[in-house]
């Protein structure tokens, strides 16, 4: 965080933004004076608002040429791998993954330092109206004492000493020196003719800041679950959680854009008045200050004289006289008329709680501590909050563009899902090398379907009819394909079934299943009939 300096010198990032163009919305150039209250420069900052709905315009219009050449002109997947090219695709989404969080990382270096400026900006304004109501409070009370409470004891002085007129006399001394209390007092600017609360101004300032800060939080945040939400979507090939994606993408993208616009003409807004913040406080307050008071308190230069020397000067002078006066008055005047002790110690307190009001008004009066919160808030708008805000508009800026490119390469991958879910709809589903079919349940009538336990079955009762088979030398071992049964997830229906005539790749057949087959029979070969032929 910058710190307060001596002098204030504009960053050079608020003259850049100063010297932005500035039209109205008639496209007619404006003056970049700032000036809020005039209508054209207020559409000026409007026509730099609406770069962002510019540029969320032109990113749909890219994305949406980018959906169209997507469905029209889709590239032809391989016939024998089945497989289309995803490499160009794959790497397309994890840079713009990594340009999202690159973005996130700069959205949060500047959301701190926006709420810092901020921060210090409402610091500097409790403290400059903490010292504005002192000092009101000050010269309110000073003006009291003298304008209430001596006038009064004066008064009853000027009974009491009616018959002598050497107190007379010293009476109306005082009487003088108190009319030039009142007049200097009221020479001293009264901040109640602004009609400005400064305190009203930095409870509003942080009130929105919360709001924006948050906003800006969740928009971070929610960038960052889009990035992993699209690498699970991809991982796990789920075309609803793809689609619910998309549709946050696009969410984001309009926010990203609408921030960009709103934080490019804060932006620009903020550097008028950071390059002249001198010439808009003189005019705002010329009113109710000369120029020469508010030149002191905006430059606080040592060769620039206290305007309120004069006036402090004459207050203390006539504090002073009356002070002697009053001592002269008790020394004399207590031993002929007592009960006049009891109004000269009145006026004797009044005076010394105005001399007290008067030392605490003449150190707030001066240029140093008001000065020191000006440049607070400047150091804290002017470089931290207009930093954080370029910060900000870059996050918004990268945010978006790579928002919209991911959201081609998500609907791209949709797509590619859409076409793998049609072949596989394609497959014929009695091919038992098809994963949908050996979930199939086994339908008992398809008898002209039979599995080799029958057929081995039917052998071993059958060979009860003849000849004793070979000698155990000749066994036929069984058949190697059946220790392969979960290969078909243990389904009875393909256990056994070899796949001849069903329209799938044939299996490999051992040397002993083979010989087990041309052992068969005539009468074998009419009882199963052509369900094994070679």
């Amino acid at each position: 965080m910058a710190t307060a300096r001596l002098d204030y010198v504009a960053p050079w990032w608020t003259y850049w933004l100063h010297n932005f163009p500035h039209f109205n919305l008639f496209f007619q150039t404006v003056d970049n004076t700032f000036k809020p209250e005039e209508a054209s420069y207020q559409q000026s900052l409007i026509f730099l608002a609406c770069v962002g709905a510019v540029g969320l315009c032109l990113s749909l219009l890219v994305v949406a040429v980018c959906l169209v050449c997507i469905c029209c002109c889709r590239r032809d997947i391989d016939e024998d791998t089945k497989r289309p090219d995803t490499c160009c695709l794959t790497w397309s989404a994890v840079i713009t993954g990594l340009i999202i969080c690159s973005a996130v990382g700069v959205g949060f270096y500047g959301n701190s330092e926006t709420n810092d400026g901020v921060h210090q900006l409402t610091y500097s304004l409790y403290n400059a109206n903490h010292t504005l109501g002192s000092i009101n409070n000050l010269v309110a009370g000073s003006l009291g004492n003298a304008e209430t409470g001596l006038k009064t004891h004066l008064e009853r002085l000027d009974e009491i000493f009616s018959t002598r007129t050497e107190y007379l006399q010293s009476l109306r001394f005082m009487q003088l020196m108190v009319n030039n209390v009142i007049r200097e007092m009221t020479t001293l600017p009264d901040i109640n003719k602004a009609n400005v609360d400064l305190e009203a101004i930095a409870d509003q300032t942080a009130f929105i800041e919360y709001y924006r800060w948050l906003t800006y939080l969740l928009l971070l945040i929610l960038d960052l679950v889009i990035c992993l939400a699209m690498c699970l979507g991809m991982a796990k090939q789920s075309r609803g959680l793809l689609i619910m994606i998309m549709a946050f993408v696009v969410l984001s993208m309009i926010i990203s854009w609408a921030s960009l616009g709103a934080g490019t003409a804060t932006a620009v807004g903020t550097s008028d008045f950071c390059v002249s913040p001198a010439k808009f406080f003189v005019n705002q307050t010329k009113d109710f200050l000369s120029a020469d008071v508010a030149h002191y308190y905006l430059f606080c230069s040592p060769n620039l004289p206290s305007p309120f020397q004069k006036s402090l000067t004459i207050c203390q002078r006539s504090l002073t006289t009356m002070q002697i006066q009053i001592q002269g008055l008790l020394q004399l005047s207590v031993p002929v008329f007592p009960t006049a002790e009891r109004e000269l110690l009145g006026i004797q307190r009044l005076l010394n709680s105005t001399e007290f009001s008067l030392h605490q008004l003449t150190a707030l009066l001066d240029c140093r501590g008001l000065h020191k919160d000006y440049l607070d808030a400047l150091m804290g708008v002017c470089y931290d909050g207009v930093e954080g805000l370029l910060y900000l508009s870059l996050f918004s800026l990268l945010a978006a563009c790579a928002l919209s490119a991911m959201l081609c390469a998500i609907f791209r991958v949709w797509t590619l899902m859409g076409s793998r879910d049609k072949e596989y709809d394609d497959i014929d589903e009695e091919d038992p090398f098809n994963p949908e079919a050996r979930r199939l349940s086994y339908n008992p009538r398809r008898s002209n379907i039979h599995s080799f336990c029958s057929y081995t079955s039917s052998l071993s009762s059958q060979a009860s009819l003849h000849p004793p088979p070979p000698p155990a030398s000749n066994v036929i071992p069984p058949p190697e394909y059946m220790n392969q049964s979960m290969l078909f997830g243990g389904s009875p229906r393909y256990e056994n079934v070899p796949l001849i005539g069903r329209g799938s790749p044939p299996p490999s057949y051992s040397p002993s299943m083979r010989t087990t087959y041309l052992s068969m029979t005539d009468a074998q070969i009419r009882h199963f009939g052509t369900d094994f032929q070679v």
